[in-house]
């Protein structure tokens, strides 16, 4: 869990470490939630990235933490496609990220209802591929065989379910439920808003960034 700049005497370091602590802010975003896709853009596609990442860039780290959100099942399917766009290309994440939201309505119930598990999977590896990351690999890396596997199993996944496993127990220790959801230093935030305008963010960040 994160810990808060004014709690950095409790950190166990070696000295070559400094004692030392940042505030982090993570957002819990879906990618088929039409409000996760407006915080991301305020945050990812505006001044206010700016800011997060100058004149706050040695005091927060944001965090973008993938929220299956399962009432909608083509959610688990896009954030599968970006656990593959993390392992294969980590540096396209967010880029890939920005290209999904503007596309999401693709990707929601009535879009997606007529198409196989596997057609959803090669229109997301297109847009990884938009971005740079090989769309090749990514597809190989989702794709579900409809072949057993060598050991008889007929639900062993697909290559980033164990990516999955691991955040979705991590987001259920946190507790978050709704999208999008703000925690800062460990602290789920129900101020902000999806609707909250860069001069908002900015005003909060002031505020609370020590």
């Amino acid at each position: 869990m994160a810990l808060a700049p004014r709690f950095a005497g409790q950190k166990l370091a070696s000295s070559s470490i400094q004692p030392k602590a940042v505030h982090t802010l993570e957002l819990y975003l879906d990618y088929v939630c039409p409000f996760s896709a407006k915080l991301f853009k305020t945050v990812y596609s505006s001044p206010l990235r700016d800011a997060l990442l100058q004149k706050y860039g040695d005091r927060v780290v944001t965090i973008f933490r993938q929220q299956i959100q399962p009432w909608h099942p083509s959610s688990t399917l896009t954030h599968e496609a970006g656990y593959a766009v993390l392992k294969l290309s980590p540096e396209k994440f967010y880029a890939f990220s920005e290209k999904l939201f503007e596309q999401q309505k693709e990707f929601f119930d009535v879009s997606v209802v007529n198409e196989t598990r596997n057609e959803t999977y090669k229109r997301l590896a297109k847009i990884a591929g938009e971005v740079g990351v090989d769309e090749g690999k990514v597809f190989d890396m989702l794709k579900i065989s409809d072949k057993p596997g060598e050991d008889g199993s007929l639900n062993s996944g697909n290559g980033v379910t164990d990516a999955v496993k691991v955040q979705v127990k991590a987001n259920r220790l946190v507790g978050v439920h709704v999208t999008p959801t703000a925690v800062f230093d460990g602290v789920v935030i129900n101020d902000i808003s999806s609707s909250w305008t860069k001069e908002q963010w900015e005003e909060w960040l002031e505020k609370n960034v020590a």
